[in-house]
């Protein structure tokens, strides 16, 4: 029927080079927003970066790209 399509969570990819040692959490000073991704040590930026507001949320990114949360 409508809707019921398997729930398949597909692990993507980190940019080229990047790898679990390479994620960080930034955090702005002003408003405490929080946001994760890759840290590019050549640039100063945060590649394929997401907004989080839980700890949750920053487990689940590590999810998304096949690692093991901080802390597990």
């Amino acid at each position: 029927m409508f809707g019921r399509r398997s729930k398949r969570h597909k692990v993507q990819q980190p940019p080229e080079g990047f790898g679990e040692k390479d994620i960080r959490v930034e955090k702005s000073i002003c408003t405490g927003e929080a946001t994760i991704g890759f840290w590019d040590s050549r640039t100063g930026r945060l590649l394929q970066a997401v907004a989080v507001n839980s700890p949750q949320e920053i487990a689940d990114y590590y999810r998304a790209y096949g690692f093991t949360p901080p802390g597990e």
